[in-house]
């Protein structure tokens, strides 16, 4: 195969959209991967599997005359989304979507690792095809295995995800945080059960779940800088098994977003004393379990990324958008706690939001992404001695 030119990367995209995969069972879109990347140019190439993570890849690529090491990431799962787009590339695969644009994010990583297949680049380039970013942190997953290690690692770290809300093509990006941080948390509260008739011989758990709910809407209205901002919500309650019997268990699932890891860990220990005073008010066990595992938040480094911006900016070819910080969640965040570098958007055009079952980003967005990390990448390798 020669250079990956505009159809080939429309019919990629598509594929990798038919056959979408969730988090660490990606194993047919590992293979297509592996797969297209074999057809490139392999004289600079070298690529790497890790039998500890199975569906992951990376690709190393020689530069003629390095100065540092460049890394590009691109996830590959999907999530579990039933698809409702009637496209003709529909997913094939029964409750599974690549509802988030990941089959984006790959194909736009092929075209520039094809790219530079054919144009051996002056610096070193790493390109790292992640599973699990949707859960189970992949990133953090792959760091901790040691696989960024020797010539493996990185100097800097690029990556980007998909944007409805830009216009197909562009680059959004800021100074500072991207995307928020997000921890799990789960409270489950022990009470007493008992008939619904003598409330005085049980321990309503229903009741101490509802306070403990209300008390915490205090924790971002009244202990939070409304300039920083953070979120809590809780999304599921579980509690009793029928109308006339006091429930003596309550469980309470829900998510924190903050835009710093100090936010995130304020929220926590607020979240902590409060469960304290219900337990301490209603005479209950309450026992809070916080995961948030590799998604930190994806905090921007400041030199790489006024440099990044700065080239978006002066680049006629490029639609550049400075964006505002998101809560959503991205485990990019903790390769960039380990390794400096820039998340950005690609801006894809579409009404409906990621996550959605009918979201459907529009295709002419893979070639401009193509065009402009490429570039910026070379400017990156030519223009700049640290």
């Amino acid at each position: 195969m020669t250079l990956l030119n505009k159809e080939d990367l429309i019919h990629i995209r598509r594929h990798l959209h038919e056959y979408p995969e969730l988090a660490m069972h990606e194993f047919k879109t590992h293979d297509y991967l592996l797969e297209t990347i074999q057809s490139m140019n392999q004289d600079h190439l070298e690529v790497r599997e890790i039998p500890e993570l199975p569906t992951a890849l990376l690709v190393y690529v020689a530069g003629a005359n390095p100065q540092r090491t460049i890394g590009y990431r691109t996830d590959i799962d999907a999530l579990p989304v039933t698809e409702q787009t009637g496209l003709p590339f529909s997913s094939k695969i029964s409750g599974i979507m690549h509802a988030c644009g990941h089959d984006i994010h790959m194909t736009v990583a092929l075209g520039v690792l094809s790219w530079f297949s054919e144009h051996q680049p002056s610096d070193n380039l790493i390109f790292f095809f992640q599973p699990a970013e949707e859960s189970e942190n992949g990133g953090k997953v792959a760091y901790e295995l040691g696989v960024f290690e020797g010539k493996w690692r990185p100097d800097e770290f690029y990556g980007l995800h998909d944007n409805p809300g830009l216009p197909a093509g562009a680059i959004g990006c800021r100074m500072g945080t991207l995307f928020a941080g997000t921890t799990e948390v789960n409270v489950d509260l022990i009470g007493k059960s008992g008939h619904a008739a003598y409330p005085q011989n049980a321990n309503d758990m229903v009741v101490a779940a509802a306070e403990f709910i209300d008390q915490v809407q205090t924790i971002v209205s009244r202990s939070v800088n409304p300039i920083e901002g953070g979120v809590i919500t809780f999304g599921k309650l579980e509690a009793g098994t029928i109308r006339n019997v006091i429930a003596g268990n309550a469980r309470i699932e829900g998510t924190i977003r903050g835009l710093t890891q100090k936010m995130i860990e304020h929220i926590v220990g607020r979240l902590k004393m409060v469960a304290n005073g219900v337990a301490t008010s209603y005479g209950a066990e309450v026992n809070i379990d916080f995961n948030q595992g590799g998604y930190l938040p994806v905090e921007n480094n400041d030199d790489l990324t006024k440099r990044f911006i700065d080239f978006a900016k002066q680049d006629p070819d490029t639609q550049f958008v400075e964006t505002e910080p998101a809560m959503t969640g991205e485990d990019f965040g903790y390769l960039l706690s380990k390794i400096p570098g820039t998340m950005f958007w690609l801006g894809v055009d579409d009404d409906s939001q990621l996550h959605s079952a009918t979201f459907n980003p529009k295709e002419s967005s893979i070639e401009k992404g193509v065009e402009s990390i490429t570039k910026f990448l070379e400017y990156r390798m030519k223009n700049e001695t640290n």
